[in-house]
């Protein structure tokens, strides 16, 4: 186990006096730079900076942050849920680290694809389904992990499999933790 130890500490954003939303960071006890490579290897739509020892991720429209001795997290509901995703996120870096030796690790820096790509390769029927007023609002959720590929119907029909194949290819699609 690559983290055994570490401290929580639970708070608003103070540029967000009165928010209902939180941020959490765990202070860790342990350098976890040899683990980025592999996080950024198995977490689609990572993106990795070598040189600065740090990698961010996108989950369920959360922010994420792994550093060498930290990861933090922000746009969370509430104080227990904050804390819950942090125990995944150590979950997820030990679980990582222990299948290290099945993993390449991958130390290319990418970028997240922007809304209006994204928006590009949907069908742009403005159909609704998804829940959403237009294909670009979906767009923008979609890039922010907020939604899934599945959550647009019309995708699944097969005049839309060029595009959607295309979306798999660029789309952050959050693992279960």
């Amino acid at each position: 186990m690559l983290i055994e130890t570490y401290e929580v500490e639970v708070f608003t954003p103070p540029c967000e006096p009165g928010a209902e939303r939180f941020s959490a960071v765990a202070r860790l006890t342990v350098d976890i730079s040899d683990v980025l490579p592999y996080l950024n290897a198995t977490l689609r739509g990572a993106i990795y900076l070598p040189e600065a020892k740090a990698l961010t991720w996108k989950k369920g429209g959360h922010n994420i942050a792994f550093h060498a001795y930290e990861i933090a997290t922000s746009n969370v509901e509430d104080r227990d849920g904050a804390e819950k995703e942090l125990r995944g996120l150590i979950k997820l870096v030990n679980r990582t680290w222990e299948r290290r030796a099945e993993i390449t690790p991958d130390t290319t820096t990418r970028q997240r694809p922007t809304p209006m790509a994204i928006y590009k390769l949907l069908p742009n029927t403005n159909c609704k389904q998804c829940g959403e007023p237009t294909c670009y609002t979906f767009a923008l959720k979609l890039a922010a992990s907020q939604k899934k590929l599945a959550d647009c119907p019309p995708l699944s029909e097969p005049q839309y499999a060029e595009k959607r194949a295309a979306l798999e290819e660029i789309v952050i699609e959050t693992p279960a933790m």
